[in-house]
């Protein structure tokens, strides 16, 4: 993935905008791709809950969902399109300084092993609202061509934590957890661990009313039960060998109170939702990487201290840390990336990793909605 543009043109300036499966908001940024990549500015504004709850709903069948996953699709596209507008009043820009925006959509199904990945959104109004070029549906060509559309951002985790020296691995803690390896002359290799944000919130919200577990505060008051993660982990997403991917299809707060005695504490519960993501995160690295030097951590779940200790005493000897250790702020990373795939796309470059998806190869990801 180092190829460069043939050709240079005046501004390499790029937004990416990012709304993951934790529905907790949307994250927007501005990058500068005229060199190395550089991150020039961030934002985020929070996601509306009555929004959240419908996009939550729109996981699994339900009446009229057509009708309703189209009025979400426009909805959180006048949500990208503010971010995008408060991001560049921010950053004192005109929309004809930007190339492109890099948009991800709202994952709602992904089905990979069926064809198909949903992403909601509508990039048409969202280039129509803006007035710049739109790049969107990255995930597509990659299943189309045989790979599992997930995870992408293990080439841009290449372009910017790779190291000709130390071997790193990068783990990705949004709503579901991506690990991906980077090790001095080997391929990079990149896929789904299991849930990691998803389950601790919805567990959170329904027995604290609260959005999530700051710093793990609640998960550290309770004791985990062995016995819910050994039902946990019987999955067969987690005996599934690489590339594979997951999402709220297999792992929702359904399929956890599947697994649940009926008397477990909810502190114990949560407890053992951070062990889980913990434990299959790391037996995921050991087992497909061996053990990194260093394991890089982004996403909202790299702020849960309970989580990332419970990571280190699941990798002795390996250094656990936070991705803005080393210059690149993890809460933006996803964003970044899209910025990157954007720009990817503007130069007519592949996009994905065939070694991470199982694509039958390189391929040119997305498409681009003209302003």
């Amino acid at each position: 993935m180092t190829d460069q543009p043939r050709s240079k043109i005046v501004s390499e300036l790029f937004i990416g905008i990012m709304s993951g499966t934790s529905l907790d908001g949307i994250d927007v940024v501005l990058a500068d791709f005229s060199a190395a990549p550089r991150l020039l500015a961030s934002h985020s504004i929070p996601m509306p809950q009555d929004l959240a709850a419908q996009l939550l709903a729109l996981n699994a069948p339900g009446f009229d969902d057509l009708r309703l996953a189209q009025e979400a699709s426009v909805a959180v596209t006048r949500l990208y399109a503010e971010a995008t507008q408060q991001l560049l009043d921010q950053s004192a820009l005109t929309t004809k300084e930007i190339q492109a925006i890099g948009c991800h959509g709202q994952t709602v199904r992904h089905r990979p092993q069926d064809g198909y990945t949903v992403q909601l959104q509508q990039p048409a109004l969202l280039a129509e609202l803006t007035d710049i070029c739109v790049a969107a549906d990255f995930r597509s060509r990659d299943i189309a061509a045989g790979g599992q559309g997930a995870p992408l951002v293990p080439a841009f985790h290449q372009c910017v934590l790779g190291d000709a020296q130390e071997h790193r691995a990068v783990l990705n803690l949004g709503g579901i957890a991506n690990v991906t390896q980077l090790k001095p002359g080997a391929p990079v290799i990149g896929f789904d661990t299991g849930p990691a944000n998803l389950l601790m919130d919805a567990w959170c919200q329904q027995h604290r009313a609260q959005r999530f577990d700051a710093h793990g505060a609640w998960a550290r008051s309770g004791q985990a039960d062995e016995a819910l993660l050994a039902r946990c982990l019987s999955h067969p997403f987690f005996a599934a060998t690489p590339p594979k991917s997951c999402g709220r299809e297999e792992f929702s707060l359904a399929w956890l109170t599947t697994q649940l005695g009926g008397k477990e504490a909810a502190a114990d519960v949560q407890a053992t939702l951070a062990e889980l993501t913990a434990l299959s995160a790391a037996s995921a690295i050991k087992a497909w990487y061996g053990a990194p030097e260093r394991l890089l951590l982004c996403g909202g779940g790299a702020r849960n201290d309970f989580l990332r200790e419970r990571l280190a005493q699941h990798l002795p000897g390996v250094i656990v840390e936070r991705s803005d250790a080393l210059g690149v702020p993890g809460d933006w990373l996803e964003a970044f990336a899209f910025a990157w795939l954007a720009y990817r796309l503007w130069h007519r470059l592949p996009g994905n990793l065939p070694e991470v998806t199982g694509a039958a190869g390189l391929r040119l990801l997305g498409a681009i909605y003209p302003a």
